[in-house]
């Protein structure tokens, strides 16, 4: 079988350390941009939600967007009907620094697809949806306190 998930992890490491570093002069850190990216695009969202498109446990995202509220890219807000669910809006601030997140992410993409067709970047993204839909089947298993059996 081919080792799939590590060149997925290889991947991903590598553009995680390329984005600290580009993000550093903005004090985004430590992934903290997905998050910021995430609000922008769904604001108003929940952090429980937020957790689980990324794909985090509740106390890291938690972590994280308590970091994003200090340095001013969040902020929570009470939703209208119900005080106790706070919603997630991005500062003015954080809606400044969200275009220049895009145009790295975008430039990160085509960077990855150099050489491919668009048949083949169409297919390529249509296998890793499946993969990560397999992969959601354990990790909500897991998260739940279950154990898998190898």
């Amino acid at each position: 079988m081919k080792e799939i998930l590590r060149e997925i992890g290889m991947i991903a490491r590598a553009l995680d350390s390329i984005s600290n570093i580009e993000f550093k002069e903005y004090d985004l850190t430590k992934g903290q941009y997905l998050y910021l990216v995430r609000i922008c695009e769904n604001p108003g969202i929940i952090q429980e939600k937020l957790a689980e498109m990324i794909k985090v446990d509740r106390t890291t995202a938690a972590r994280a967007i308590k970091n994003l509220e200090i340095h001013g890219f969040v902020e929570k807000r009470d939703d209208e009907h119900n005080k106790k669910i706070k919603k997630l809006f991005p500062t003015e601030k954080g809606n400044r620094i969200f275009p220049f997140i895009k145009r790295e992410n975008d430039h990160s993409n085509r960077v990855a697809l150099a050489g491919f067709a668009e048949s083949e970047a169409e297919t390529i993204a249509h296998l890793l949806q499946r993969i990560r839909k397999n992969i959601e089947v354990d990790w909500e298993f897991v998260k739940k306190g279950n154990k898998r059996e190898y």
